[in-house]
């Protein structure tokens, strides 16, 4: 029965209604929609020699080289801004904070921002990344983790040089790879 019913609806015919669509068409004043010309007018140009000024070359384009700095220079600025901190083991702490660019530079999500994405973007995974890896080293070394978390201007230093060492070489990478195509 459902089958003979299938059928069937498309064989009876429609019932007749009133086309609603009927008279849009001339009520609209196509008229008015029409392009109109307000003004003619010819442009003369002067018959002179004349000098079209240069683009400016002074902004710089392309890119420039990478400003690396020496470990030990980053290492004397941290002595200076947080030397005040007693570390139980400054040697173990110095060389955690060595060992972090690199760790947080694994990290995948991370690259795929390097790659993909604007710094800002990078910046926030650089972030994400040490944080990570600050907590993986919490049960190794529980002093550099305290003073993560409790000390803001430690925090903001050393995400600044973890992302500083980390993006900067990821974009000098990238532009050596690229010019080497060239």
């Amino acid at each position: 029965m459902s089958i003979f019913l299938t059928l069937l609806v498309p064989k009876l015919p429609s019932p007749i209604s009133e086309d609603l669509s009927k008279g849009i068409l001339e009520s609209v004043d196509f008229d008015s929609y029409k392009n109109i010309i307000l003004e003619e007018r010819t442009i003369k140009l002067e018959n002179e020699d004349a000098e079209v000024a240069p683009v400016p070359v002074s902004g710089g384009g392309g890119v420039g080289e990478a400003e690396l700095e020496f470990l030990s220079a980053i290492l004397n600025s941290f002595n200076t801004r947080f030397g005040d901190i007693p570390w139980s083991d400054s040697d173990k702490v110095r060389r955690v904070i060595e060992e972090l660019p690199a760790e947080v530079a694994k990290n995948e999500a991370y690259q795929n921002a390097m790659k993909n994405a604007d710094e800002l973007t990078a910046r926030i995974e650089s972030d994400e990344a040490l944080m990570k890896v600050i907590m993986a080293y919490m049960t190794s070394n529980m002093e550099l983790f305290k003073n993560f978390q409790d000390n803001p201007s430690f925090k903001k230093w050393l995400q600044d040089y973890v992302f500083d060492a980390t993006y900067t070489s990821q974009q000098h990478n990238r532009v050596t790879e690229i010019t080497q195509h060239i």
